[in-house]
């Protein structure tokens, strides 16, 4: 409210001002959002592409080597799969920084979702294929009818369809939307996204959770098969990173405000992503590159004496 002349007459600021100290004019208030300028959003995009960078040379190589015992272990085209999944997870965190438009408010939480199920769901994928592929050499076992690509596949469409199935009913019923928060910060107006469906926005966040929970729960039990190299050890750790990163993401989500919100949504999706990355594949770019005579079919087999350096 504005007091004119030193008189009783009193006006009204609009929304995108505020009375100065002196209550005698109306100041513009100034607007805030995550911004590719400032540091914080600066530093986050340079790691977000770096990591984007590294997941697509670890890719390469995986490539290059296609044919190799290291690469053929544990289904390589789910790899690779994942790996893409990873790649666009990175640069999918861009889209939270800068001026937050109404598109990009639509779809930046639905490109989030799809894509994470997608990297959670080959993680899935690639667990139950090290439980089948041990199981089903066990005489007369019932799973050899599923030792194929077949199943994996499966599980990632099926997934992906149930994510895809929640989102889609986001948008229709309630889509996100920009919103100009005059509130919470005096003197400023906060450009964000508002979630439409709270509802929605935690559902998918909830499914996410539940196909790592089952990843992680699946690769423990799993982990002590014996093979050399049970990709169901790397799984375990890849995932309780994801948990544990995604569990402290919620506290801090739900007691942060303004563009602080889009930053601790990037770190979890950057810090889970790399767990991702670094936990499964580093190992293997390690023998690929490092250690070439572990890379043969005697020694994944356990059929090999590893002794100063030979197999």
């Amino acid at each position: 409210m504005l007091i004119l002349n030193n008189s009783i007459l009193c006006l009204k600021c609009s929304k995108d001002g505020w009375p100065s100290e002196r209550q005698d004019k109306c100041i513009k208030k100034l607007t805030e959002f995550l911004s590719y300028e400032e540091p914080l959003g600066s530093i986050l995009t340079a790691v977000s592409i770096f990591l984007a960078i590294a997941t697509a040379v670890i890719l390469t190589i995986l490539l290059k080597n296609h044919h190799t015992p290291v690469v053929k272990a544990n289904n390589r085209e789910i790899s690779y799969v994942l790996l893409f999944s990873l790649v666009l997870c990175f640069l999918c965190s861009l889209i939270f920084i800068g001026y937050p438009a109404h598109m990009t408010c639509v779809f930046r939480q639905v490109t989030f979702g799809i894509i994470f199920t997608c990297s959670v769901s080959c993680v899935l994928a690639k667990t139950i294929v090290v439980v089948i592929a041990f199981n089903a050499c066990k005489p007369n076992s019932s799973l050899q009818k599923y030792a194929g690509p077949s199943l994996p596949r499966l599980v990632i469409i099926l997934n992906m369809a149930v994510q895809i199935l929640i989102c889609v009913s986001w948008l229709i019923i309630s889509p996100p939307y920009q919103y100009e928060n005059t509130a919470s910060v005096i003197g400023r107006i906060i450009i964000e996204c508002n979630e439409g469906s709270s509802v929605a926005f935690w559902c998918m966040l909830s499914y996410i959770g539940l196909l790592s929970t089952i990843s992680l729960v699946v690769a423990f039990l799993s982990r002590k098969i014996p093979d050399s190299f049970n990709e169901a050890k790397f799984i375990t750790f890849s995932m309780l990173v994801f948990v544990s990163v995604w569990m402290s993401f919620i506290p801090a989500y739900l007691s942060t405000q303004g563009k602080y919100v889009v930053a601790v949504e990037i770190f979890a999706i950057i810090s889970s992503g790399a767990g991702l990355m670094f936990c499964i594949f580093i190992p293997k770019c390690y023998i690929i590159l490092l250690r070439p005579e572990m890379n043969t079919r005697d020694y994944l087999l356990g059929k090999g004496v590893f002794k100063n350096g030979n197999v």
